[in-house]
């Protein structure tokens, strides 16, 4: 049996056998005896997207009084449920993230901190995923951000969407309207200002792709 520890672009974290890109933590949420979630979902407002991989080092997952890792299955998944990079394991992004935050927000600077308040306040609602309201259409807005529609979550891509699902992305359609977005707005505007989230790789060969029909 897999561990809880995938999060969804909702920000929910569940327990299924999807391989993801990044890692990331919100605190110590997890009892280390069994391995299982306690019922709090974060313990802090620095919700973080990390390198699966940094300097050899090794842990085993949910097996010690530590943060709990949980893990993506690419960082636009991660942005949606309201994660930020990491300053330690993922300093370069994380500045690169920090500066295109300042550029749309009109700031000369902005740190973690102030990034983590404005997300916090912005990705939950009565202690849930907190949805936006979409002005303009999917089409319009940037990789990597993502929409609600009839219940399921889609990443934009070049224009296209592509539902999440366990596998990974479904093929790309394009959509006209949506129910809402996703992605908190502060980074939707992140990525309007020339933040690069890294995407799973099925999204890579979009271009060659034909979309499907509109869903609506």
């Amino acid at each position: 049996m897999p561990l809880q520890n995938r999060v969804t672009p909702f920000g929910e974290i569940v327990a299924i056998e999807q391989r993801g890109m990044f890692m990331g933590n919100r605190g110590i949420i997890h009892d280390p005896a069994t391995r299982t979630l306690l019922k709090r979902r974060w313990t802090n407002k620095a919700w973080i997207i990390c390198a699966c991989e940094f300097r050899g080092r090794r842990r085993q997952v949910m097996g010690r009084r530590s943060w709990t890792e949980l893990f993506f299955l690419d960082e636009a998944t991660a942005l949606s449920a309201g994660h930020r990079p990491c300053y330690y394991c993922r300093r370069d992004a994380a500045l690169h993230f920090a500066a295109a935050w300042a550029r749309a927000h009109g700031l000369e600077r902005v740190g973690a901190t102030e990034i983590d308040a404005c997300l916090h306040a912005q990705r939950l609602q009565g202690g849930a995923k907190r949805v936006h309201p979409l002005r303009g259409a999917p089409a319009e807005l940037p990789d990597g951000a993502m929409v609600l529609l009839s219940g399921e979550a889609y990443v934009m891509a070049r224009g296209l969407a592509h539902r999440w699902c366990e596998s990974g992305y479904d093929a790309p359609r394009a959509l006209r309207s949506a129910d809402g977005l996703l992605t908190p707005p502060s980074t939707v505007a992140t990525l309007r200002a020339g933040y690069r989230c890294t995407l799973h790789p099925r999204l890579s060969d979009v271009r060659d792709r034909r979309p499907a029909s509109d869903c609506l």
